[in-house]
């Protein structure tokens, strides 16, 4: 794990990973945060079906902590559903929005 940061309704995780099953992890992730809320009191807490995984260089690595660090911010400015279908929209990345968000 690089950085973590998360608002009201997603989180933004930058994590180095080797030769790894991107769906484990998440369902890793969802499995186990979940497991944490429940040991928490938070019985109404769940996830939604999709997710999202980008990939980036190196040299990119300093801008999207940056990002995530200030994710609150930034999301003052645009939703997260509006940001997701442009950077879809920017790399031309084809989603399904029924499993984006729920």
């Amino acid at each position: 794990m690089i950085i973590a940061g998360a608002t009201t309704d997603h989180i933004h995780l930058l994590v180095s990973i080797g030769r790894i099953d991107i769906g484990e992890l998440i369902g890793d992730i969802k499995r186990e945060s979940s497991k944490w809320m429940k040991t928490k009191g938070v019985t109404k807490f769940y996830w939604q079906r999709g997710y999202g995984a980008f990939s980036i260089g190196q040299s990119q690595v300093a801008a999207v902590t940056k990002y995530i660090r200030n994710q609150k911010e930034h999301h003052r400015k645009q939703t997260f559903q509006d940001e997701f279908r442009s950077m879809c929209r920017k790399y031309d990345v084809e989603f399904d929005g029924r499993y984006c968000w729920d």
